[in-house]
Formats: structure tokens, sequence, C-alpha cells
């Protein structure tokens, strides 16, 4: 089942729209909303999670902005729009949508979506029974210090490239983004041949309209310069109440350095590290993760 729920955002003169998928049948099972990465990543590249499914109800969504939900292209660089708030509201509006807001869900956040994720779930919602959070990070000053010591193992004369093209700022220098290229493919995905068709979606979604990744995160991963910069939802952690499960890879952006904090605050936490996997593991190790995802989430 796909559907469109109406979506009110103040200060717009015209409704807009949040594109939904949903796997299975949400009325028996404790249903698991899945929130993209990105921003603006799409749930495309996620899809592999029905795996688990019809054992766990699934439900996809493109967040505002993106993919299959309402673009707007006119407010790129308003870092006041995008914001983390105008995100959970839409995720509230979902949920209520579907008729889920009395009963028992699970979340599911990859990369940005964790942030979102972490954000929401801080608020002890009180039909959220348990909470994933993958490849994903705690803070804006964690990720960055992962990243940085994952760019300064690159070969020298890509670091060289990356830091003489982010000093003019020339991100779409042909040669800056194969040197870009290089990272992604030791980071993103191990999964060869490269790019598999997960990564591939990502970036024809970044490529088609990139407001809110650009407005909220940057250019690249490399180069974070949007509102997110200096975000921290480690505050938020000893707020989450509900069972957590946290992954990533070995070879994932998402370092330990930046999961280590959900692991310490978060009260009920399981942290798994899947080895020979970068920040899209649930593709690189497809098997394995969807083993503890599922084992997780049919726990009672």
């Amino acid at each position: 089942m796909e559907g469109l729920a109406d979506f009110h955002v103040p200060g717009l003169p015209k409704t807009c729209q949040t594109w939904y998928k949903v796997f299975g049948d949400l009325t028996t099972k404790t249903p698991l909303i899945v929130l993209h990465g990105g921003p603006g990543a799409c749930h495309d590249y996620l899809l592999p999670l029905t795996d688990v499914a019809p054992s766990i109800p699934l439900v996809f969504y493109d967040q505002i902005g993106n993919g299959r939900s309402t673009h707007l292209p006119d407010k790129a660089g308003d870092e006041n729009f995008w914001s983390i708030d105008l995100f959970k509201q839409e995720l509230n509006n979902l949920i209520s949508h579907l008729g889920l807001e009395n009963q028992a869900i699970d979340v599911y956040g990859h990369s940005w979506g964790g942030i979102l994720a972490v954000e929401w779930a801080a608020s002890n919602p009180a039909n959220l029974r348990r909470l994933v959070l993958s490849n994903s990070l705690a803070s804006m000053d964690t990720w960055r210090t992962g990243i940085t010591a994952l760019r300064k193992k690159l070969p020298q004369d890509v670091q060289e490239v990356l830091d003489r093209l982010e000093e003019k700022k020339d991100f779409d220098n042909p040669e800056y983004e194969a040197a870009v290229d290089v990272f992604y493919q030791r980071h993103f995905s191990l999964t060869r041949p490269w790019p598999p068709k997960e990564v591939q979606v990502t970036m024809d979604w970044f490529a088609k309209d990139s407001t809110t990744y650009s407005t909220m995160y940057g250019p690249t991963e490399l180069y974070i310069s949007g509102s997110l910069r200096d975000w921290s939802g480690i505050p938020l952690l000893s707020k989450i109440k509900v069972p957590t499960l946290v992954i990533n890879g070995t070879e994932d952006e998402a370092q330990d350095v930046t999961v280590q904090p959900f692991f310490q605050h978060i009260e009920k936490v399981k942290w798994i590290t899947l080895d020979n996997a970068a920040h899209f593991s649930h593709i690189d190790q497809r098997q394995k993760y969807m083993k503890q995802l599922g084992t997780f989430l049919m726990k009672q």
C-alpha cells in the first residue's frame, strides 16, 4: 500500500504531501517506521529492510523536499525553514495519518535519520516501543572527528585535491568529485561492483534536488557547512528510555567515536559493529545485518 499524507506547514501557501509505502499489515504486529538519511537520500536505498517482512510490517516514506514527496527548491539555503522540528512534525503527521498514534511502533533511523530519531524519541512518545540507530551520529563534532581521521588515511594525492579545491569551494570540479568518490568507495559501501544500486539511487536523488542536503549538511560528506554543523544529540540521549539497537560498520563514516555516546548515555542499549561493512552496512553485510535487526525487533 502506498499513498500521500497531507502535511500543513505553517507559512507555506499550499499543503505539502508526504509520500509513503507500507509493507505488511500495520494492525496485527508492531510496525517499523523507517527514517532515511541524507537529508535527501530518500527511502529507496533502505528497501532491503523488507528482508524482515512479513514478520515485521514496515513503513517507508520520503521526507518533505525529497523523492516522491513535495519539493520546495525555492527554500534552498533557508536554514530556519529546514529545521529538525519540521521533520519531527512531519513524522508525527504521518503517524497520525496512518492511525498509529495510539498503537505501539518501532522507529529506525539511518544516518541523518538517526538524528531525527534521537530528537523524536527523546520526547518520550508514549507509543514508541523500540528504537534502531543505524550508521548514525551522536553529535556533529564526534562525526567530524571520525571523518577527519578517515580522510587522513586517503592517498596523499587525493587529500591534496580535496584540500585545494575545498579552499576554493570548487565542489563541482570533476577532479574534486573524483577525489570524493575515492572516500565514498571506502566508507559508503564496500559492495562491488561500484556503485551498488542502493548507492546509485541515493546519488541520483541528490543530483535531482539537493535542496535539503546542501542546506542542512553541505555539498559533500567531507564538507559540513549546513545547519546541522553544530548539532549535538548527546544531551538528549539519557531521555531515551526504550530498548535501543545501535549498528555501525568497521569502515563506516559513522566511526566508533560518534557512536560511543549512544552506548554511554542510552539506558537500554545494544551496540553491534559489523566487520567488512561501511555506511551502507545493510548492503555490505546484508544477511548478518537483517538477522540482528530481526532478532531485536521480534523480542517482546
